[in-house]
Parts: structure tokens; sequence; C-alpha cells
């Protein structure tokens, strides 16, 4: 297999979980009848805790991992609790497995790029050099959070944050294998990532499982400016996904 196809391949099997949800999304919003006694929503819940476990029991996944989309679940939830109360989007099906209107599969669908990070980053054998401190980098990610939630009130500082990203991670870059493998600038990571989240939030959207305000009256492509938002996101993802890891393994995973 070429370099080329190692990638591929190291990349789909990284988001099996994210693919997985696509995939749920797809075909229940092709099968799903109304008066059938469970809300899709309510089973896509439930598919995925069941998803979860299988992964867990097959070694596919490590509880490392799954502490990692733990995280990210609650974080997720959190934002799109905030979001739908003020409209930036909507799911306009009905749950009972919710919380403030909100559907809890919902938080698995951040919960999928934590996992996404996490997988890629042990498949790949990733080691960071010259890595930013954890302090100022959880500074950092602590700042976009709260952003995310602060800019419909105040204003909104992200163009001064992507200047703090570019700053702060310019220097660090990845490198995969055994010490002899590609080395790759994490905001090049950042970027990539960022771009293929948003095409799968695209594609998501086909099924209307979401709805942006500019997708009411049919479909459209999400709102160019979400990229922007995603390429945030990935830097706290980052951040987290990186604490856990040096948590779980006092040894550190090689930054320098």
């Amino acid at each position: 297999m070429t370099a080329a196809g190692r990638f591929i391949a190291l990349q789909a099997r990284a988001a099996i979980f994210g693919i997985g949800i696509l995939v749920l999304l797809f075909a229940t919003k092709a099968v799903w009848r109304d008066e059938w006694p469970l809300y899709r929503y309510d089973f896509l819940f439930i598919a995925v805790v069941a998803a979860q476990i299988w992964l867990l029991a097959t070694g596919r996944e490590t509880w490392r991992e799954a502490r990692v989309i733990a995280v990210f679940h609650v974080v997720g939830v959190v934002m799109e609790v905030f979001k739908t109360a003020i409209g930036s989007w909507e799911y306009p099906e009905a749950s009972v497995l919710a919380i403030g209107g909100v559907p809890l599969f919902t938080g698995f669908m951040y919960s999928a790029v934590g996992s996404y990070i996490a997988r890629f980053w042990r498949l790949g054998n990733m080691r960071l050099e010259r890595a930013p401190p954890q302090g100022l980098a959880a500074l950092l990610a602590v700042a976009i959070y709260v952003n995310f939630f602060t800019h419909h009130y105040v204003m909104d500082i992200r163009a001064g944050l992507f200047v703090a990203i570019a700053v702060l991670y310019g220097p660090a870059m990845a490198r995969f294998g055994n010490g002899d493998g590609p080395r790759v600038p994490v905001l090049v990571l950042f970027a990539v990532t960022a771009i293929l989240i948003y095409i799968a939030e695209n594609i998501g959207s086909v099924t209307g499982t979401w709805l942006y305000p500019s997708q009411q009256d049919g479909w459209r492509p999400v709102p160019l400016g979400k990229l922007g938002s995603w390429f945030l996101l990935m830097t706290i993802s980052f951040v987290l996904v990186r604490m856990i890891r040096e948590r779980s393994d006092p040894r550190g995973d090689g930054a320098s």
C-alpha cells in the first residue's frame, strides 16, 4: 500500500465512531416513521451508546479514549443547550432523552471529534515536538470555549484567538511512527481536521437532523463561518485529548 493509501486507511480507522454516527443519521432518516413508539433521536442515543460499549468490548477503543468521549459529551451538550436556546440552530424532531430540548445523542457528535483525535494519536503513534506548555494551552482553550458563549452578548474576540493559536502552536510539530515517520505542523493538522469535520457536518445536515436558520426553507450548505468555529474547537479538542493522555500515562506522549 502506498503512503497515501496508508494515510487514508489510518484516517478511516481513526474516524470509525464519527463515520458510524453519519451512517446512523442517514439510515434512520430513511426508514423512521412518526407512528413508531420510539423517537428517532432517542434511538440514535441508544444506538450510539451500544456502539460505544461494542467498541470497548472488542478492544477497538481503549478506556482512555472512552474518557475522552465522556468529557466531550458533557462539553458538547452544554454548548448545544445554550446555542439552541438562542436560536443558532435547532433540532426539529421530538425526543424524551433530552436536556433543555437538546437530544442527548448530540453530545456524541462532539465526542466523535474527540474520539477521532484520540484514535488518530494512538494509531499513528503521534508524538509532539515543541508543543506549547499545557498550562498556556489550557488557558487558551478556556478562552475559546467561553467566547463561544459570550460573543453573543459582548465583543467577539475570535480574531485575537486565531492569532493566539498561531503564536502558541506555530512552532509545534507532530511526528508519526517510531521516530522516523513524517513530521507535520500541528496547525496543519488543526486546519485539515476542521475541514473534514465541516464536510461531515454538511453531509449530516442533509438528513435534516439539525437545522440552521438558513436551512429552514430547504437544504443549503452549512454557513462557511462554521469552518472557523470548528478550527477553534479543534484547539479545545487537542488540549483535552493531550491532557487526558498525559494524566493516564505519567510518562507523557513524547511532547518536547
